[in-house]
């Protein structure tokens, strides 16, 4: 079977992990889309849980709590037009999740270890047929260990800071110097965290997309699928 065959017919399962705003999501959406894989955005399933707790006033701390209301939760990524579209209770919180409250404390409910864990089984189970592109901070070492190809897509803080301020709203009163410096401690929230630290998988091909456009990001990772799809001999 040709490498190419072989992805189309969902045989490899792709994971990208990296800091916030290294355009994981943007890239992996495209990546899929490509492939005709499925693609599961990971972060948008602790963001939706965020926004759910925030929502109903449980602070992080409260652990028992959260674990109550954990179980009430149904959360559904389901394909859109746009990438995708994330159901949570039935309701369409796609919009919600990208608040810069959630983004702000998201981190906090993520060192949950019971809560990783139920979102991990959640994910491990969407990717059981394959053919699925996974993005997050421990795809490639916790949640997929077993991934065929796995990326580690990186950028300078200044740089992605100045990506996501060019995806804000004209609204939006958040300044670049504000943007760097709630990156700079997002990073540091996730590596110190005791729970799936953001960690380079030791088999992750480290991309660095500082100079790079999405374009080439995208097609050097639908290239390594190809290749790893030639090596495996799919």
């Amino acid at each position: 079977m040709t490498s190419q065959k072989a992805a189309e017919n969902g045989r490899l399962n792709v994971a990208i992990d990296g800091p916030a705003g290294a355009g994981k999501s943007t890239v992996a959406r495209r990546v899929a889309s490509e492939l005709s894989y499925i693609y599961v955005d990971t972060g948008a399933m602790y963001r939706a849980v965020t926004y759910y707790m925030l929502r109903h006033e449980i602070e992080p701390e409260d652990v028992n709590s959260v674990l109550k209301h954990l179980r009430e939760l149904s959360i559904e990524l389901v394909p859109d037009l746009n990438g995708q579209k994330v159901l949570l209770n039935g309701e369409d919180v796609s919009g919600p999740i990208r608040s810069r409250e959630v983004t702000g404390i998201v981190s906090l409910y993520s060192q949950i270890e019971d809560l990783r864990t139920h979102l991990v089984e959640l994910q491990r189970v969407m990717a059981l047929r394959k053919g699925v592109v996974m993005d997050g901070r421990d795809i490639g070492t916790t949640v997929l260990p077993d991934a065929e190809v796995k990326i580690f897509m990186t950028a300078s803080v200044k740089e992605r800071a100045l990506r996501r301020f060019n995806e804000l709203e004209k609204t939006d009163d958040l300044t670049l110097e504000q943007l760097e410096s709630d990156i700079a401690a997002r990073d540091k929230l996730d590596q110190e965290r005791e729970i799936s630290p953001l960690r380079q998988a030791d088999d992750a091909i480290v991309l660095d997309t500082t100079s790079m456009s999405i374009d080439e990001v995208v097609e050097y990772i639908v290239s390594r699928c190809y290749e790893v799809g030639r090596e495996v001999d799919l």
